[in-house]
C-alpha cells in the first residue's frame, strides 16, 4: 500500500454574483488528497494519513474517500475547521487560489498520530504545504526520516508561496524532505520560484543528495525525467484543455501507479531502471494528467481510461 500524507480540503469555485448571492460550487480537494484519489481510481491500494475535520466538509471528504476505496483507518479526525481554497481559472485554464486555512484540520498532526512502518505500507507520499506548517510539518518530516532507505519516500513539493512564509526557511525544511527521498517530482514553475535553478543542474544535485529519480514537468511542454543512468524528456499530449486543475496531483499519482503496476516501487528497482521502463513511465504519467486537463476541476481518470487513450482509443471511455 502506498501511504499518502498530507492536506484534504475543499475547492470553492465561485460562479457569478446573483444580487446579493454568489454561486459556488464545493468540490473535494487538496494536492495530497488529489494524489490518494487518484491513485485509487488508477487500481493501486492506498491509505491517507493526514488530519480531517468532523464538520460537516470533512464528512464530505472522509466520505469521498471511502467510496474511492482509499483506506481511511490512519486518518486523524480533528476538532478543527475543514480549510478551503477559493478557485478561479483563466482563459488558458490555469487555475489561482485563495486558501483559508489558518488552524484548521490538515495542520492537526502531532507524531502520536502516526502509523508504525510496517510491511504493508510500500511507499509515502508527501508535499504541498503541509510539509512547511505546523505541527503538521515536522510530523510527517519524522515520518519521512522513520521511512528513508527503509521504503519509497515520493515528494512533490508543490509550492503555495501564500502559506508558507519564508521562503528561505522553507528550502531549509525541503531540503531535510528531499534527503529522505526516492522519487521527487516538481513542475518548472516551482522550481524557478523556489530555487531559481535550471532543471538539468538541480536535477544532478538531488541525485547526487540520494534521489533515484527526479522529474521535472513543464506543463503542455511535458515532462524530463533524470536518473543516474539517463536523461528523457517526454512531449505532452495536445488535448483540449478545460483547465489544469490538479494535472499534476494526476502525474503524481500515475507516476506511483505505473511503478507499482510493473513491480518497480522499489528503492533497488528505481536504481536499475531501464531507459524503455522510464520512457513508459512518463509517458504513462503525461497520458493521465492531460486526461484531467480534459476536464472541469480535479477530476483524475481511472485506470481503463488512461489505457485507452495510450492504446490510441479515440472515445475514452468514463469509468
Amino acid at each position: 500500500m502506498i501511504l499518502v500524507c498530507g492536506e484534504a480540503l475543499i475547492d470553492l469555485f465561485a460562479g457569478e454574483p446573483d444580487g446579493q448571492a454568489l454561486a459556488a460550487r464545493a468540490i473535494v480537494g487538496g494536492s495530497q488528497f488529489n494524489v490518494a484519489l487518484g491513485l485509487a481510481r488508477l487500481g493501486t491500494p492506498v491509505g491517507f494519513l493526514g488530519g480531517i475535520s468532523t464538520d460537516r466538509f470533512g464528512r464530505f471528504l472522509a466520505d469521498a474517500l471511502e467510496r474511492e476505496g482509499v483506506d481511511t483507518r490512519f486518518l486523524k479526525l480533528s476538532q478543527q475547521p475543514t480549510p478551503l481554497a477559493v478557485v478561479s481559472t483563466d482563459a488558458e485554464g490555469q487555475p489561482s487560489y485563495g486558501f483559508h486555512s489558518i488552524d484548521c484540520a490538515e495542520r492537526d498532526l502531532e507524531p502520536a498520530d502516526l502509523p508504525p512502518i510496517d510491511a504493508g505500507i510500500t511507499a509515502v507520499a508527501l508535499g504541498s504545504y503541509p510539509i512547511a506548517v505546523e505541527p503538521v510539518g515536522s510530523t510527517l518530516l519524522t515520518l519521512a526520516e522513520r521511512a528513508a532507505g527503509r521504503l519509497v519516500v515520493s515528494l512533490d513539493p508543490n509550492l503555495r508561496p501564500s502559506l508558507i512564509g519564508d521562503l528561505d526557511l522553507w528550502r531549509q525544511r525541503f531540503e531535510r524532505f528531499a534527503r529522505t527521498a526516492a522519487i521527487i517530482k516538481l513542475s518548472r514553475e516551482d522550481l524557478a520560484i523556489a530555487f531559481d535553478a535550471e532543471p538539468d543542474a538541480w536535477a544532478a544535485e538531488q541525485l547526487a543528495g540520494g534521489a533515484r529519480l527526479v522529474v521535472v514537468t513543464d506543463g503542455a511542454a511535458g515532462a524530463t525525467a533524470y536518473h543516474r543512468q539517463h536523461r528523457l524528456h517526454r512531449p505532452g499530449r495536445a488535448v483540449p484543455v478545460i483547465d489544469t486543475v490538479g494535472a499534476g496531483d494526476t502525474f503524481h499519482a500515475a507516476l506511483l501507479a505505473r511503478l507499482a503496476q510493473k513491480n518497480l516501487l522499489s528503492r533497488p528497482a528505481l536504481a536499475g531502471l531501464e531507459l524503455e521502463a522510464l520512457a513508459d513511465l512518463i509517458d504513462y504519467a503525461i497520458g493521465a494528467a492531460a486526461l484531467t486537463c480534459m476536464r472541469r476541476g480535479a477530476d483524475l481518470p481511472r485506470r481503463a481510461e488512461v489505457e485507452a487513450l495510450l492504446a490510441g482509443g479515440a472515445d475514452v471511455p468514463r469509468a
